[in-house]
C-alpha cells in the first residue's frame, strides 16, 4: 500500500508551506516524506520534489504559445488536462516503492477541485497505483474570521468533498500570524455553532445578509445537522501542532497499520532454576 495526502486550497492558503514543514517534521522523527510538485505555475517552494510537473509543461507553455494564447487560468486547466494525457509519464517518475508516503502540492486554482473533473481523474489514477489517498483542504485562518467569510470557506470545502469523494481533512493555517483576539474569535470556528455565527451576521446590519437570511440559516442548518465540515487549526512553529495534524491524517489514511507487530525475543527461563528459588 502507498499512501498520499492531496494538498489543495485557495492560492495563497499555504500549501507549498505546509508541504516543507512536514518534510522537515518528518526528517526530525526519522520518517521519510516525499513531495510531489503540480504546479505548473510554481516559482519558489523550499522543498525539494521527487517529481515536479514542469519537467513535462510549464505555464508559460501554454500562455505564450502563438495558436494557444491562453491566460493564467485557462493555461493552469490545460496543463493538467495535459498531465491527465500523459499518465505514463507521472506513473514512471512516481516508481512503485511500496509504503511510499506523498505529499502532492496542487495548484490554487479552485475550480480544478470545485467542479472541474480534472483532479478526480488525477485521483482516481493514483488509486490504480495503489495509493491510499486523504484530501487535505489548506484555508488561511485569517479569512475566517467573521460568519459570513466562514460560511464561504465552508462551502468551498464542501464542494471540493462532493467533487473529489474521499477522505478529506480541513486546515486552517497561519494561525501563527494572527493576532491575540483574533486567535480566540476564530476558536469560535473550530467547533462552530451556525445559529451564534448567523446572529452575528445580522447584528451587522448588512442589506445583503437581511434579503438573503433564509439562505444563510439554510446554509447552517446543513453545517450543523450533517457535521460534514471541521477545521482543524495549524501553527506551523509548534511540533506539537504539525504532530497532531499529521496524526489525524495518518489515522484517516490507516498509515502503517499493516506493519507487523514487533515482538521481542525472550529467553525462555529454566524451570529448574525457578523452582531452585524456592528451596
Amino acid at each position: 500500500m502507498r499512501y498520499a495526502q492531496f494538498v489543495v486550497g485557495p492560492a495563497g492558503s499555504g500549501k507549498s508551506t505546509y508541504c516543507s514543514t512536514m518534510v522537515k517534521h518528518a526528517s526530525t522523527t526519522n520518517r521519510l516524506i516525499d513531495v510531489v510538485n503540480l504546479d505548473p505555475a510554481a516559482e519558489h517552494f523550499s522543498y525539494d520534489p521527487i517529481v515536479d510537473i514542469r519537467g513535462l509543461i510549464h505555464l508559460s507553455d501554454a500562455m505564450e504559445d502563438d495558436e494557444l494564447k491562453f491566460g493564467p487560468n485557462g493555461g493552469l486547466v490545460f496543463c493538467l488536462e495535459t498531465l491527465l494525457e500523459n499518465l505514463d509519464w507521472l506513473e514512471t517518475q512516481l516508481g512503485d516503492l511500496n509504503d511510499d508516503y506523498i505529499l502532492f502540492d496542487c495548484p490554487g486554482q479552485i475550480e480544478l477541485y470545485t467542479h472541474l473533473p480534472v483532479m478526480k481523474r488525477l485521483v482516481e489514477a493514483l488509486e490504480r497505483w495503489n495509493f491510499r489517498i486523504c484530501v487535505v483542504f489548506m484555508i488561511d485562518s485569517q479569512f475566517m474570521i467573521d460568519g459570513a467569510k466562514f460560511l464561504s470557506g465552508t462551502m468551498a470545502a464542501l464542494s471540493v468533498m462532493v467533487n473529489l469523494e474521499l477522505p478529506h481533512v480541513n486546515i486552517l493555517t497561519k494561525m501563527d500570524l494572527l493576532s491575540k483576539s483574533a486567535r480566540s474569535q476564530i476558536d469560535n470556528y473550530l467547533d462552530p455553532d451556525p445559529h451564534i455565527l448567523l446572529a452575528e451576521m445580522r447584528n451587522g446590519n448588512s442589506k445583503w445578509h437581511e434579503k438573503y437570511a433564509k439562505l444563510t440559516e439554510a446554509i447552517g442548518d446543513v453545517i450543523e445537522n450533517y457535521s460534514l465540515v471541521r477545521f482543524y487549526p495549524l501553527n506551523i512553529k509548534e511540533e506539537e501542532s504539525i504532530e497532531n495534524i499529521l496524526l489525524t491524517i495518518d489515522n484517516i489514511l490507516q498509515y502503517a497499520e499493516d506493519a507487523d507487530v514487533k515482538v521481542r525475543d525472550f529467553e525462555e527461563a529454566d524451570p529448574d532454576e525457578n523452582d531452585s528459588n524456592y528451596d
